[in-house]
């Protein structure tokens, strides 16, 4: 009985000793595992942050890298019929005004052509050239700060408004035009050279000379393309006394140059003028998809009330240019004709899709 006893305890010994043993290994195994859960989580966060950086890396490097020096056929094709033959329109305007109105009458214009015009007055060296030979330099200066879309254009007015010079003075060689009206030949030949500047700047391209500077300082500045010219192209015009030796050129220069500043600031205007829109319609959710598809232009639902029947509505508020109107009311009328609309300009709109913030 008594070993039986003994044998017991023993037993009951071993048993403790097994579950001591036991659940130190548990309790070991446990401490392992919590260790091993903590690595894992600490390596997936290090893969987080590391791909977090790889993302801000990507995102920083797409920002500073300058994609304009990618440069193939196919893009100087598409860059150029985006515009719709905008460009070549302008520099044929400004060639007309340039070498049929002013140039014929001694009268001074402004920038690269003014200088060339002097040149010209001087050694009856052809404009086109000096025009030229003087944008190749400046064209340099392009391509560091405006970029390579920018060159382009420049480039392609370079060359099609020097081919255009040369073609203009060709088919009018010997024709007299105002040559009793000095007047009117300044305002008819400045208001023509404004107006191609003015169409070739709206299709984001350049004539070259101090367009160059004027879009270089109203990229970071918010002042008027025409004041920087005017400003730049003063002394051009007032050296022209020094061969002309007529100051009643030299005045009619500076009418010219007025007028031609002008002309460019209104059609620039004009191309970047805004509008607002507010909607009120049912269908509020078919309107602003077709707004965001065509003309894309994005549509902000605004929660309203309406005072006198208290019912709720959702309200489109829509920011487009001005030469998007007619799409905007058309598509609204093909959904929606009970729809309420209200129209307004607006000074300026700054953001994607519109101008960039500049301040002095």
């Amino acid at each position: 009985m008594q070993e039986a006893q003994k044998q017991v305890d023993a037993g009951k010994i071993a048993l403790d000793e097994a579950s001591a043993q036991l659940t130190k290994n548990q309790i070991e195994g446990i401490l392992q595992l919590s260790e091993a859960t903590a690595q894992l989580a600490d390596a997936k966060n290090q893969l987080a942050q590391g791909q977090s950086q790889l993302d801000a890396a990507k995102d920083s490097a797409k920002e500073s890298a300058d994609l304009d020096q990618i440069l193939t056929v196919d893009m100087l094709g598409n860059l150029l019929a985006a515009q719709n033959f905008s460009m070549p329109a302008g520099y044929v305007g400004e060639g007309v005004g340039w070498t049929v109105f002013l140039l014929p009458n001694d009268i001074t214009t402004g920038g690269v052509p003014g200088i060339a015009s002097i040149v010209y007055w001087a050694t009856g060296f052809p404009v086109q050239y000096t025009y030229f030979s003087i944008n190749f330099f400046l064209l340099l200066l392009a391509l560091k700060l405006l970029g390579l879309k920018f060159c382009i254009k420049t480039i392609f007015g370079v060359f099609t408004l020097t081919f255009f010079l040369s073609v203009i003075q060709k088919l009018t060689a010997g024709f007299g035009l105002l040559h009793d009206q000095p007047f009117m030949a300044c305002v008819i030949g400045a208001s023509f050279c404004g107006g191609g500047i003015g169409v070739a700047f709206s299709a984001n391209g350049s004539t070259g000379g101090t367009d160059i500077i004027a879009a270089i300082i109203n990229k970071y500045r918010d002042i008027t393309l025409g004041r920087v010219v005017l400003i730049c192209d003063m002394i051009i015009i007032s050296s022209s006394y020094f061969v002309l030796k007529d100051w009643e050129k030299v005045v009619y220069g500076f009418v010219t140059l007025y007028i031609c500043s002008f002309v460019l600031d209104q059609v620039v205007n004009s191309a970047r003028q805004s509008v607002q829109f507010f909607i009120i319609s049912n269908k509020y959710e078919e309107i602003g998809r077709h707004i965001n598809e065509y003309p894309h232009r994005g549509v902000t639902i605004i929660n309203a009330t309406g005072f006198y029947t208290g019912r709720e509505v959702k309200m489109m508020f829509v920011l487009a240019k001005k030469r998007e109107s007619p799409i905007i009311f058309r598509l609204i009328k093909d959904i929606d004709p009970n729809a309420f609309v209200s129209q307004s300009a607006v000074i300026g709109v700054y953001g994607e899709g519109f101008d960039h913030i500049k301040v002095k």
